[in-house]
């Protein structure tokens, strides 16, 4: 089975269009997708994560 891919931080921000100050609010307020923290200290999101989150926002809007 393949690991899931995984996007840097900058990635997920050029993909949604949206600052790293706003994604950290909404983040904040649990409205993000869920980012995970690797033992170097980078953060990461799985495409699945991001995804499913698409999907959520996609629901909400219509």
């Amino acid at each position: 089975m393949a690991r899931p891919k995984m996007l840097k931080l900058p990635e997920v921000l050029d993909e949604i269009g949206m600052s790293r100050a706003a994604f950290y609010r909404m983040r904040a307020r649990g409205q993000a997708p869920r980012l995970r923290k690797l033992p170097n200290g980078q953060v990461r999101v799985s495409r699945a994560d991001l995804d499913a989150w698409w999907d959520h926002c996609e629901q909400h809007a219509a």
